[in-house]
């Protein structure tokens, strides 16, 4: 059953119109009810209108009030989620180690939660059809980007993952009518990434974005776009921690769903790069 209905709407709270905002409220407070009600019987309930409703599941990325009842329902059946925990001063190695471990589980659930699987295929599509892939980002998302640049490689995929914007632009320039720019931004507003977007789009180059859910300038920029958790973020979980990690989570979907499409081809290129390196290794022993 789908689920992450109630995420969807935690995460896009502050960001909706003020009239959307009270109904967002009441079906957090009372999912329950929602789920066996009708468009009119929310509305009467909430004391707002049947169209604040429809308005609602469209600023929030859902299909529509069947589809947001069908998540909540799946998320009533869920056991208790502990939810993501800061760690506090001088907290003891054990409980870091558990929070840390507690928190990456929850980042992924909640990123698994809302992925559109019809956007995701068409990623994959489209990154299998590339010549090249170039990803893009700034800071941390930069790490994500050489990570899902060494994957590409092991498969014989054209793929390029620069630092500096003024080297990506210029391979943009030039880039073939079947190369891809891949660009991950969380906040999704990060410029450099915006403007190289936009360059793409001026020269007639396909394009994927991976940012946190919701309506960004990656998002509005992209053909196809990924979504990850948007979580209310600590301080120290702010520092690029929960994000890079669904991030790395949605490149490894990515990449296993582009191994599933040509599953042989892409065994015989990992067999052949592991031989590469295991022959390099031993040649210096």
């Amino acid at each position: 059953m789908a689920t992450g209905g109630l995420s969807i709407i935690q995460t896009m709270l502050s960001k909706l119109p003020q009239s959307e905002q009270k109904l967002a409220e009441y079906i957090l407070q009372n999912p329950h009810e929602v789920v066996n009600s009708t468009v009119q019987e929310l509305s009467t309930s909430a004391q707002t209108s049947g169209a604040a409703v429809i308005r609602l599941c469209k600023s929030l990325g859902i299909k529509g009030f069947q589809d947001l009842k069908i998540r909540i329902a799946g998320d009533l059946m869920k056991t208790v989620e502990q939810g993501y925990r800061d760690i506090e001063p001088s907290e003891s190695l054990y409980r870091i180690v558990e929070k840390t471990t507690s928190n990456s589980i929850q980042t992924i659930r909640d990123t698994s939660e809302i992925i559109d699987h019809d956007n995701l295929k068409h990623a994959i599509t489209l990154m299998l059809n590339a010549k090249t892939v170039h990803f893009c980002g700034v800071g941390a998302s930069n790490i994500v980007a050489a990570d899902a640049q060494q994957k590409l490689l092991r498969i014989n995929k054209g793929a390029t993952a620069f630092t500096d914007m003024h080297l990506v632009a210029t391979l943009i320039a030039n880039a073939d009518e079947n190369d891809i720019v891949f660009a991950i931004s969380f906040s999704g507003e990060t410029s450099e990434v915006v403007n190289i977007l936009k360059l793409a789009k001026e020269r007639g180059v396909k394009t994927i974005g991976l940012t946190h859910y919701g309506q960004t300038a990656v998002s509005s920029l992209c053909d196809a776009t990924l979504f990850t958790s948007y979580s209310n973020e600590a301080p120290f979980r702010s520092a690029a921690t929960s994000s890079r990690l669904a991030q790395l989570y949605m490149i490894d979907i990515l990449f296993l769903g582009m191994a599933s499409e040509q599953y042989e081809e892409t065994v015989q290129y990992i067999d052949n790069t592991r031989t590469a390196i295991k022959s390099m290794t031993d040649r210096y022993k």
